[in-house]
Formats: C-alpha cells, sequence, structure tokens
C-alpha cells in the first residue's frame, strides 16, 4: 500500500494564504471609505401659523366638569 507524499503540503498550504491573503487585499482596496464621517445638520424650520408659536391646551370632551 503506497503512503501518502506530505512533504509538498506545507508550501501549498502556505502559497494557498499568501493568495487569499493578496485576493482579500485587491477587494478591499476596491471601496472608498470615508475619511472624517461627520453628522448632517438638520435646519430648523420657522414655525408661520401663529397656533404654532404659543402653547395651547387642548381640552378633552371627557375631562370637562359637569
Amino acid at each position: 500500500m503506497p503512503q501518502l507524499d506530505t512533504s509538498t503540503w506545507f508550501i501549498t498550504i502556505m502559497s494557498m494564504l499568501v493568495t487569499l491573503f493578496f485576493m482579500f487585499q485587491l477587494k478591499v482596496s476596491k471601496y472608498h471609505f470615508p475619511e472624517n464621517p461627520e453628522p448632517k445638520l438638520e435646519a430648523k424650520s420657522k414655525s408661520t401659523a401663529p397656533w404654532e408659536e404659543k402653547w395651547t391646551k387642548i381640552y378633552f370632551p371627557l375631562s370637562l366638569p359637569l
């Protein structure tokens, strides 16, 4: 029964790992990541209606005195 020759396994596995590393680096290098992400500033809208500027109390019909 012939023996399995394992003398080339080390170089095969190492070359495979190096190849996978370079392929992964090439894939990742194609993406453009933002250098300094900053939150967007939201513009505050001015209220144009008079009832939006002042506080008003809302009465529910069931909470009114009888």
